[in-house]
């Protein structure tokens, strides 16, 4: 498929009477064709990986045009200016997300990534950096303990920041981690109690929703 007959797909598949159910999950880009991830899914699947195509659709910058682009992008040619250049355009978390869990964490940049967004001022930048800590924990089967052990001081010095999808997102990351295997878990659990003693509602929130999930009886049997 090129980019035109993706277009044609888009358009067909529309449904505008989504877009208001979307915003109730906070995906209310200023342009959407309101067509739904498994229809995507489809798309792709056709269009196969293409990094030319890839670029142009992200450039259309529709919401769907930029998750079929985290879809059919070959991780292989992303370079590291390309993913700070589409990560400062983040603007809600839906391509936030889709873009760590379809693209970012197969890229060589990945891990280096965490560090730089994390320090941005943006916040979905910044939740960028979270959310791919996540999905490596839960894709990157081989990685060592210590790819995420070094992860646990951003994590501790951004459970501050008490912006609702940074906040989520930092909690999310310190979950995956502890539930990787048991030695991750129980230094999560004693991440997520420094984390209790911070005085910002954020961290205690981040906090008391990670342990409750470490020391939960189905985290602990699975991990057995």
């Amino acid at each position: 498929m090129n980019f035109d007959e993706i277009i044609q797909e888009l358009e067909s598949r529309s449904n505008p009477q989504d877009v208001e159910g979307m915003a109730r999950f906070g995906i209310n880009p200023q342009k959407t064709y309101a067509v739904r991830i498994p229809e995507l899914r489809k798309i792709a699947k056709k269009a196969g990986k293409n990094h030319k195509l890839a670029a142009q659709l992200w450039e259309a910058g529709y919401r769907e045009t930029r998750i079929l682009a985290c879809m059919i992008e070959n991780p292989l040619q992303v370079t590291s200016e390309q993913m700070d250049v589409w990560a400062a355009e983040f603007d809600y978390w839906e391509i936030c997300d889709q873009c760590c869990m379809k693209l970012f964490r197969m890229t060589p940049f990945a891990y280096q990534k965490v560090f730089k967004w994390s320090e941005s001022e943006k916040e979905f930048k910044k939740r960028a950096a979270f959310a791919l800590i996540a999905v490596l924990a839960v894709h990157d089967k081989k990685a060592p303990n210590e790819n995420f052990e070094q992860f646990f001081p951003l994590i501790i010095n951004e459970s501050t920041d008490n912006r609702n999808y940074v906040k989520k997102a930092v909690n999310w990351a310190l979950r995956h981690i502890g539930k990787r295997n048991t030695v991750l878990n129980k230094k999560a659990i004693t991440v997520a109690q420094e984390i209790h003693k911070i005085d910002a509602r954020s961290a205690k929130w981040i906090a008391a929703d990670a342990l409750r999930e470490l020391k939960s009886e189905k985290v602990q049997e699975r991990l057995l």
